[in-house]
């Protein structure tokens, strides 16, 4: 039996909830929750209200995704911080 393919929507980060956790309003006017994948978690990108992002999502569940990827943001970051541990 074959794997289902993934469905990837565009959409705009409308509320930060707890536990990296996010509603994000997709292209399409659909709402849905979404968590912040592994990579964005272990490499610590930072998704704050107004990011333009990427969602994955399982066509059996269409309510609630996955954040893949964030769009950069135009002007680019702050500074570079060094900390140090």
């Amino acid at each position: 039996m074959a794997k289902e393919e993934l469905l990837t929507f565009e959409g705009l980060i409308e509320e930060v909830l707890p536990d990296g956790r996010f509603r994000v309003l997709l292209d399409n006017q659909h709402k849905v929750i979404a968590y912040t994948a592994g990579r964005m978690r272990r490499f610590r990108i930072r998704t704050v209200l107004g990011d333009r992002v990427h969602v994955e999502m399982t066509p059996y569940d269409l309510d609630k995704g996955r954040l893949v990827y964030r769009e950069p943001t135009p002007g680019g970051g702050g500074p570079r911080r060094n900390f140090r541990r």
